[in-house]
């Protein structure tokens, strides 16, 4: 990327927390470590407090280094969208991207961006999580179909996307290019001090479910299949961290009907990212037991820290995780997972699998992100 150019990023990031936040966070430093004048102008109100959640939007932890934030954005407010927009319509940048993941922010994101692009010289670039949300709601196509209209080009970050992507605008330049590696939480360190770390017992092998906990994301299946008699011999507990952002009361009604209360550890705050290297490196085994997914961020962490994975075999999830070599793609029934749960320890498979991810996450890099977006811009 021979030219500098100035490059906006518009939607979450530091003060607020989330996949989202890091994942925006980490773009824009690529691009300035390129020699690019990119900065970010992120919410001052993200979500409406009666439709988020979580306990809080806000984090814990400092501010990024070196990276231009500011905090501009109110997500329901119409008439700020029209400053915003006016406001990086005069500054002119070359190209804005905008991470794109749910509907409701359609109207915002496609006010701000069609003011901007009336200076005749700003190229709008979306990187797309979901066009069509994994928990529906009346309107979400409109309210997409919306967004699309208002940018020059698009970034599927999984092929079922990019299929999505055909359904709403056929001609749009669009490209695919993968979720990149999660790479700012640390070098790892080792399964005996992350254990120390998290207070957990050293004799025990431990399975992971990390992230927001959400019904589609599947938990109550792999609570099910942990019911299953032949894990009651086997030194083995599940490990589930993330946030509630459901009714939690299934799950635990799950944990109470068969008795897991001491093979399942419930570590339900937010995990701020300081500590997420604990979580994945006391771990010996991930497992995202999805209803529907298009690509999980949880994926990319695994990749960084070498840990094999099992995944259902819904949207995208099986196009990152090479079954039988990265770890196993199974259907998405508690029956099914818990086989691949018995598989993968009866087998010793954690060395081999944990090898092969830390050759198989080279493809999942920054720079390709940023050559597809540069492609696309060009």
């Amino acid at each position: 990327m021979p030219l500098t150019r100035k490059i906006v990023l518009v939607g979450p990031a530091h003060p607020l927390r989330g996949g989202l936040a890091t994942f925006n966070e980490r773009l824009i430093r690529e691009y300035r470590n390129h020699g690019q004048d990119a900065f970010i102008y992120t919410f001052s109100l993200q979500y409406p407090s009666l439709l988020f959640p979580g306990k809080t939007q806000l984090s814990s932890e400092p501010a990024p280094e070196n990276i231009p934030i500011f905090i501009k954005v109110n997500s329901i407010n119409p008439f700020n969208w029209i400053k915003v927009g006016l406001d990086l319509r005069r500054r002119k940048p070359d190209m804005v991207i905008v991470k794109y993941w749910m509907p409701f922010m359609a109207p915002c994101f496609g006010t701000i961006c069609r003011i901007i692009k009336s200076n005749k010289h700003t190229r709008i670039i979306t990187i797309i999580d979901n066009l069509i949300p994994h928990e529906k709601r009346i309107g979400d196509r409109l309210l997409s179909a919306y967004w699309i209209g208002s940018v020059d080009g698009c970034i599927a970050m999984s092929r079922s996307v990019l299929d999505d992507l055909e359904t709403f605008d056929s001609r749009k330049p669009k490209l695919y290019c993968p979720h990149p590696l999660y790479d700012n939480f640390g070098a790892s360190i080792t399964r005996e001090e992350a254990l120390t770390q998290l207070h957990l017992d050293q004799t025990f092998r431990y399975i992971l479910f990390f992230g927001f906990i959400r019904d589609y994301k599947g938990l109550d299946l792999l609570l099910e299949a942990f019911a299953d008699v032949r894990f009651r011999g086997m030194k083995l507990k599940l490990l589930v961290a993330g946030e509630f952002y459901c009714d939690p009361k299934p799950y635990l009604e799950i944990i109470n009907r068969h008795h897991l209360q001491d093979q399942v550890i419930m570590s339900n705050d937010f995990i701020p990212d300081s500590k997420v290297l604990n979580y994945f490196c006391a771990a010996d085994l991930v497992v995202q037991p999805y209803k529907s997914a298009t690509q999980s961020g949880v994926t990319q962490i695994a990749y960084h820290f070498n840990k094999p994975m099992i995944i259902t075999d819904v949207g995208g999830l099986a196009e990152f995780v090479p079954n039988e070599k990265v770890g196993y793609v199974v259907n998405p029934d508690s029956t099914a997972i818990a086989a691949a749960i018995i598989r993968f320890f009866a087998e010793g498979k954690e060395a081999e699998f944990s090898a092969n991810a830390a050759i198989e996450k080279k493809k999942y890099s920054w720079g390709n992100m940023v050559d597809a977006i540069d492609k696309l811009f060009k």
